[in-house]
């Protein structure tokens, strides 16, 4: 045996090292259709409903299950590497997941489906901060731009795409093809991952120790308050304005419930022996103030996706179909310009390509804020390729830097923080909108009919033509009154949701220049340390 080929009793031979692309083709395609799933089944609630028979209120805990479910495995991802291996818990989750699809796909009754969309978000919690700490490991630091590229076009195209997706599947063949589609797409990663994807040597062996350490002193309480606390949590936000917030004695005790819970989460894993979340990474300012401007990005992200689309439908009289047509622009973008912005990560500042995404994407909010009912899809167009490059010079900075101080051993748990104050970042924003577009619309409503009074002459005179015309259209006088007394109406409605959605979007604009200070930090200093991880001997 020659010293080439000598190995050394107890040390496992490190295997040749497989093409990277390959590695990352592999991982990518189960967290696309977790991604994707998040969002597909939007398109498809009335076909649902008239499917199972259920109202608009019950037909949302197929969408809330999902994020419930997600939201609840994601912290503990690093957690569940270090007992089974990321390679295992990645391949047990993409089984999940399929698995799940399949039996969403043969549900006839609303319990089912639900119970079903919970192990679907099961299977999909973790696939996202593995993928992440996976090409982290597998990439040169030279190259951890490029590989941040790759899972942000997973990541933020996902849910872009879900809707435009779901409604050509919906329109053309059943519902269920929606969660069927998954299938196929997961028997492919499936494969892949198992023969391309392997743990390097020192991230098994720290793993390995850590997980007898673990398992010395498991977290039950920790594990039990995160899922109360997160769950909870997490049904506020999907549910509480559907329920009118705080008027509601159910919601104002369920965000009781969660405040508590997870405020004893945090005192009980800062003061574990061996945290099942490790809270302490947020004591390092790169990975906190990364993980904070990231979960501002992803709030603005889904509160732009779900505006735009009802200005379009509600205001420009576009259709469902047309509506996703106009934002394909804002998604290829970003395919486009994620890969140059992965390659120019090591030579432009990571702190300035930051800070100008949040300027530009303000510099679009605010063009968004002067649009009117005489708006073009080709005015709505153009901001949206704004924004994709915005988007692009955010995420990619954000989720490369924002890791850069974490060891290779502890990527698990802090990308599963990280992914998860992205997705309760998008849910915070969605509900947020969600109650300020009803409140605005009915705001600016009051404000003009108190100024549409007989008394003013251009009121009396915008009457007066309006009733001529449905008079010389055969319409009788009282008639004629009373229909355009209704069509003024029907225009102040319409004028007041176009003063809300302009007010929604400066709203998300300064929103996010509020995060501008944090980017500051943004900066790892030379010689700085690893940071420290929160596990005692």
């Amino acid at each position: 045996m020659t010293a080439g080929t000598m190995t050394l009793p107890g040390v496992h031979a490190e295997r040749p090292p497989v093409n990277k692309w390959l590695v990352t083709v592999s991982i990518t395609f189960g967290t696309l259709m977790g991604a994707i799933d998040a969002s597909i089944v939007n398109v498809a609630v009335p076909h649902l409903m008239g499917s199972l028979g259920v109202t608009i209120e019950q037909i949302t805990w197929v969408t809330t299950g999902f994020v419930i479910a997600t939201v609840m495995v994601m912290p503990l991802t690093g957690f569940l590497a270090r007992l089974f291996g990321q390679k295992r818990v990645y391949l047990f989750c993409l089984v999940l997941f399929g698995v799940g699809s399949a039996l969403c796909g043969m549900a006839h009754t609303l319990p089912l489906l639900v119970v079903f969309r919970i192990i679907q978000g099961i299977g999909a919690g973790a696939l996202q901060p593995t993928e992440q700490a996976i090409l982290r490991q597998t990439f040169p630091p030279q190259e951890q731009g490029m590989a941040m590229a790759v899972f942000g076009m997973a990541v933020v195209l996902g849910p872009a795409f879900g809707p435009t997706l779901g409604g050509y599947i919906v329109d053309n063949y059943s519902w269920p093809w929606i969660f069927y589609i998954n299938i196929p797409v997961c028997i492919i990663s499936l494969l892949m991952v198992t023969r391309f994807v392997h743990e390097p040597a020192d991230i098994r062996a720290s793993m390995q120790k850590m997980a007898e350490r673990q398992r010395k002193n498991m977290d039950w309480w920790g594990i039990g308050l995160l899922i109360a606390g997160l769950g909870s949590l997490q049904y506020v936000l999907e549910e509480g304005n559907r329920n009118d917030w705080f008027e509601s004695g159910e919601i104002k005790l369920i965000t009781l419930f969660a405040f508590i819970s997870l405020a004893l989460l945090i005192v009980r894993e800062l003061s574990a022996r061996v945290p099942a979340v490790d809270i302490s990474l947020f004591k390092d300012p790169v990975f906190s103030s990364g993980t904070i401007i990231g979960a501002v990005m992803f709030a603005m992200l889904m509160s732009v996706t779900f505006l735009l689309p009802l200005f379009m439908q509600t205001l420009l009289g576009f259709s469902a179909t047309q509506s996703g047509i106009a934002l394909m622009p804002r998604s290829l973008t970003m395919i486009v310009v994620m890969p140059i912005v992965g390659r120019l990560y090591n030579k432009v500042s990571p702190r300035a390509t930051v800070a100008f995404g949040i300027l530009l994407f303000a510099y679009t909010a605010w063009l968004m804020g002067h649009y009117t009912l005489a708006t073009s899809s080709r005015g709505v167009v153009n901001v949206l390729i704004i924004q994709g490059v915005a988007f692009s010079c955010l995420f990619i900075p954000l989720t490369t830097i924002s890791l850069s101080s974490i060891p290779r051993h502890r990527l698990s748990d802090a990308t599963g923080l990280n992914s998860l104050l992205r997705q309760v970042g998008g849910s915070m924003g969605l509900a947020l909108m969600a109650t300020l577009m009803t409140r605005s619309a009915t705001r600016a409503r009051g404000a003009m009919l108190a100024n549409v009074t007989m008394s003013r002459p251009a009121v009396a005179m915008r009457m007066a033509m309006t009733q001529r015309m449905l008079s010389g259209r055969g319409i009788p006088s009282a008639a004629a009154q009373t229909t355009a007394a209704q069509l003024l109406d029907f225009q102040i409605r319409q004028q007041a949701m176009v003063l809300a959605f302009e007010r929604l979007f400066m709203i998300c604009g300064i929103a996010f220049l509020c995060v501008l200070p944090l980017v500051f930090f943004l900066r790892m200093p030379k010689g700085a340390e690893k940071a420290e991880v929160h596990v005692e001997m």
